[in-house]
């Protein structure tokens, strides 16, 4: 099974507001950058389209190593909160609505698929990937609020 190397992060101007989203993907020497944006919607939503969208441009089942700088992610896969979510109608433990379910359906089709284990890292830190993916996120809605995209 082939091991790639995916990160990830997700920024809103507001929030809700115009947001992006940046990916890179990372396959022995080759990288492949995704971004993107959505013009109403939420840091988290952003968060979990890179994933999802980096996800899907595996096009057989890989070892995935997925770094990013969202607990919000990271948490809701690793500590099965997202799991718990969908068996109980996507509602949480509160009873309150999970947000999200969408993305959530999405994603855990997605982690079906692939062998993905999740990193955390802390955001703006200096991680250079983290980085790199905090400026095409943020360059993303950039250009959408100003007419590019």
């Amino acid at each position: 099974m082939k091991h790639v190397s995916i990160y990830t992060d997700g920024a809103c101007s507001g929030n809700p507001g115009p947001g992006g989203y940046g990916a890179i993907i990372v396959y022995k020497d080759t990288e492949k950058v995704l971004s993107g944006a959505e013009a109403n919607t939420t840091n988290n939503r952003m968060e979990l389209t890179g994933v999802i969208e980096a996800l899907s441009c595996l096009k057989e089942p890989c070892q995935v190593t997925i770094t990013t700088d969202s607990k919000y992610v990271s948490d809701a896969v690793t500590k099965g909160w997202a799991k718990g979510w969908q068996a109980n109608g996507w509602r949480k433990a509160d009873k309150k609505p999970a947000l999200n379910s969408d993305l959530w359906e999405k994603l855990l089709r997605l982690l079906e698929t692939h062998d993905v284990t999740f990193v955390w890292c802390k955001g703006h830190a200096g991680h250079p990937y983290n980085e790199r993916c905090d400026r095409l996120a943020v360059a993303g809605y950039e250009a959408l609020k100003s007419g590019k995209k």
